[in-house]
């Protein structure tokens, strides 16, 4: 979200106590002719930076952290949202109209450890062609159906399209079911997620809808008084890979540099459950937009991702825990 690239310099300052040694630059992806663009990104580890910041919950562990540095142009800023494809890849969406790609790493222990074959392209509108209009492309969720087709949420225009396998991307989207409220501009469908039958949605300044084909039905109606940027907004969706609800990460922004994050389970009625994780300085801490969860060796691995706004001052992060 743009207004959080008001950041002041003191920011890098504090964050660089979080980083660690350099992994140079992932493996590159072969050039090839299906509409993906290959990236180029320096990876540098990070840990979870000085005591006192970070608190995670029992039985709550780091499974390692990356920081992705790109050229200013790259499209591998201002990231919004983030899902794994079952294959050990991951697909995100930029606020900017752009699809990301890339395939995750880990080392012998399992940790995060790289981010290999990042490949981008553009989203496109219902007549084809490439989104050249902020309004038009600022995407802020993303998730991958049953059946395979990738829906992107984006607000401003606030709708749902679906555009298909993400192996075959569809050039015209075709529009899904969005709930029928009045978003204001910068404050839209921040959350999607699969839900059972359909897709669950949360709106930044609260609200949670269950959607269909048919009809969006809501879960938890908006408050009267949307939740400012100064208390904690749901920012991403992912379902529990047990089935037992959703996992959500929120921010919060008190200026000049108060930035917060934290995970937190969502059961199927809207409530949110005691806090997993909190980041927050002097720790590692950034502005976290994207969450998702799979299954590895009877445990939940959950990946987080922060939107850096295309500002030096802000970090595009990807961090992993794992859930006993």
């Amino acid at each position: 979200m743009s207004r959080f690239g008001r950041l002041a310099s003191v920011w890098i300052a504090l964050s660089l106590s979080a980083c660690a040694a350099s992994l140079g630059a992932p493996r590159p992806y072969p050039l090839s002719s299906d509409g993906w663009t290959p990236q180029v990104a320096e990876l540098r580890s990070v840990s979870l930076g000085l005591p006192g910041g970070t608190q995670l919950a029992d039985g709550v562990t780091f499974a390692g952290g990356l920081q992705i540095s790109a050229a200013p142009t790259s499209p591998l800023h201002s990231l919004s949202d983030l899902k794994l494809t079952g294959d050990g890849g991951f697909v995100t969406v930029s606020d900017t109209g752009d699809l990301v790609r890339g395939d995750i790493r880990l080392d012998a222990g399992g940790r995060l450890a790289g981010l290999d074959h990042f490949r981008s392209r553009r989203l496109t509108l219902q007549d084809g062609a490439a989104i050249s209009d902020k309004s038009d492309g600022d995407a802020e969720g993303l998730t991958i159906t049953p059946s395979g087709d990738l829906l992107v949420s984006f607000e401003r225009r606030h709708r749902i399209w679906n555009y298909g396998p993400p192996s075959a991307l569809k050039t015209q989207p075709s529009p899904v079911r969005s709930p029928d409220f009045a978003f204001t501009e910068n404050d839209g469908m921040e959350g999607l997620a699969i839900a059972p039958g359909g897709w669950r949605v949360s709106g930044e300044a609260g609200g949670v809808w269950d959607c269909a084909a048919a009809r969006c039905t809501v879960v938890s109606a908006p408050p009267a008084t949307p939740i400012p940027d100064s208390e904690y907004r749901i920012t991403g969706l992912d379902r529990d890979p047990s089935g037992a609800g959703w996992f959500v990460v929120q921010r919060l922004y008190r200026a000049p540099i108060d930035m917060r994050a934290r995970v937190r389970r969502m059961t199927p009625d809207g409530t949110l459950g005691p806090v997993l994780i909190e980041l927050k300085l002097p720790g590692t801490t950034d502005n976290f937009e994207g969450i998702a969860a799979e299954m590895r060796n009877g445990r939940t691995r959950l990946y987080i991702l922060s939107d850096d706004n295309f500002n030096p001052a802000q970090r595009t992060l990807m961090l992993a825990f794992d859930l006993r």
